[in-house]
């Protein structure tokens, strides 16, 4: 008798009482057992599905998480003090998805896919994308070749992330990692002005209300908003919808991905997607591990980021993807890519915590931001020594890879001689040449926010890094330098040199060109 509720035995013996055949109407129709935060007991709802949705009599929805053999738990996505013990609650018999279509370009909507930006219903044919989904088999893949430019000297040079890559942004607050994806968004346009969009889709969780309003605002002053999506789930949203949010955005990626175009999706960040995740858990009372996250937190990231892939270019072969929503099964094509920029938020650079241990090993590569670097002024703050990229090179353009093929090494090479030489003493000329050297590639390397260069003009400020072509121009003059050195570019060599650049060709002939002009340019300088 005592793991039986008393509100349980009431009801239960009622109905008995009655006499009635009840059983149809149970499975369909079900009352709150209690109201917890964020969470809901429902008894009754025997044939309920795990992650289906639920209605409640005054509008507001819940998803089924825990299914138990006497009730059912349910995380809300709206206010816990609209639901009263006894309340009813009915089966809608869908899994939770999210409305999606072309018209959701250009809009800001909450993970259920309801707008948040005023500008009335999302237009034009809607396709039901569930949100928890299973990622494509090996089958259906093919390996990453295709760059995504960032139009960041610093990662499209030394960190570079494929089409279907999931590289790790990882930093303290306040290091810049925003500004990374919000630049490589902005650094698509010329893509969707050429005719070969990268669909962008921002995942804010658990961000403030007012921060998320000045990126949407960002993104509009720079033309990015007509191909971007905006998922938000603001700090004041219940836990549910806050991690629900990344795989919202999968779903969207996933639309594109699976008719034959290109996404790009930025979850910034997960490790509140974790916290909302661990509260919601301790509160189903599931029992906790380490940092007292719940055991499948791995899974939930692994299962989110294995949806960012590089789809096989041929249709026939994509048409049998596994687990295809029924509706988008004509519209399937090969060839599209989902890549995933997941934001991680360290504490005092601790990468060895639980969450960051555990996406670093999920993703194929991480870009280590460093508080100590921002604040120096080197920005994009990245610490060349630790930051990887495991898909690299296939994801370079040939000129790129040809100039910056050494970068990487020079440069963490050079922080450490760095840190060496502040205990002082004499230096040889090769260990002074080696420093001067990495100090102004660093300082090349900097670059202001929201200003994502073409990649051709990055190979060429990096090509007079690595060649050694600004021996003579001072530390401080450097950037002055660049900005000169890519204006000769645009303005006179526009066909000979930069169009030549942007089809991977660096040739004899163009090198000369480059040598020549860096080389008026320092005598300027």
């Amino acid at each position: 008798m005592n793991n039986i509720k008393a509100s349980e035995v009431s009801d239960v013996l009622k109905m008995q009482l009655e006499g009635i055949d009840t059983r149809i109407k149970f499975a369909e129709v079900g009352k709150v057992l209690q109201v917890s935060d964020g969470v809901v007991r429902i008894f009754g709802l025997s044939n309920a599905e795990a992650g289906e949705l639920l209605q409640f009599d005054n509008g507001e929805m819940a998803v089924v998480m825990n299914l138990e053999e006497d009730n059912v738990g349910a995380v809300l996505f709206g206010p816990t003090d609209n639901i009263k013990e006894g309340d009813n609650v009915k089966r809608t018999k869908r899994i939770v998805s999210i409305p999606m279509g072309e018209g959701m370009l250009g809009r800001v909507v909450n993970p259920l896919g309801q707008p948040l930006d005023g500008k009335g219903p999302v237009s034009g044919e809607l396709i039901d994308m569930p949100l928890e989904r299973k990622a494509p088999g090996v089958i259906f893949r093919q390996p990453v070749n295709e760059p995504l430019q960032t139009g960041l000297k610093a990662i499209d040079a030394m960190i570079p992330i494929g089409r279907g890559q999931r590289e790790l942004i990882i930093g303290d607050r306040q290091t810049g990692k925003t500004a990374i994806g919000i630049d490589t968004i902005i650094n698509q346009r010329a893509n969707y002005e050429a005719g070969d969009p990268v669909y962008c889709i921002y995942v804010a969780i658990g961000q403030k209300g007012s921060t998320v309003a000045g990126i949407v605002n960002t993104l509009k002053e720079y033309g990015a908003l007509e191909y971007t999506v905006v998922v938000i789930a603001t700090a004041s949203d219940p836990a549910a919808l806050q991690f629900y949010a990344p795989f919202a955005g999968a779903a969207i990626g996933e639309f594109f991905r699976d008719t034959g175009r290109h996404a790009l999706v930025i979850y910034d960040d997960l490790s509140k997607q974790a916290v909302a995740y661990r509260e919601v858990s301790l509160i189903l009372r599931r029992p906790s591990g380490r940092e007292a996250y719940p055991g499948d937190i791995f899974y939930l990231h692994s299962r989110l980021l294995e949806r960012a892939a590089k789809i096989i270019d041929n249709d026939s072969v994509a048409s049998g993807m596994n687990d295809l929503p029924e509706n988008l099964k004509k519209r399937v094509k090969g060839g599209g890519s989902l890549t995933a920029l997941p934001i991680i938020e360290t504490q005092a650079g601790d990468i060895s915590a639980y969450i960051p241990t555990n996406v670093i090993s999920i993703t194929d590569g991480q870009i280590f931001l460093e508080t100590g670097l921002f604040n120096a002024g080197i920005r994009p703050a990245v610490n060349v020594g630790i930051s990887v990229s495991r898909v690299g090179g296939n994801a370079q353009i040939k000129a790129m890879k040809k100039v910056a093929g050494t970068l990487k090494t020079d440069q963490a090479q050079y922080r450490e001689l760095e840190a060496f030489t502040k205990f002082g003493g004499d230096m040889d000329a090769v260990t002074l040449a080696t420093l001067d050297k990495g100090r102004k590639n660093a300082e090349l390397l900097i670059q202001p926010q929201y200003k994502p260069i073409p990649v051709e003009e990055e190979i060429a400020s990096i090509y007079a890094g690595t060649q050694g072509l600004l021996s003579g121009v001072p530390v401080e003059k450097i950037r002055d330098f660049e900005v000169a050195f890519r204006d000769v570019l645009k303005m006179k060599h526009r066909e000979d040199v930069l169009n030549v650049l942007k089809q991977g060709i660096l040739n004899e002939e163009v090198e000369e060109k480059l040598k020549k002009i860096a080389a008026d340019i320092a005598w300027l300088h």
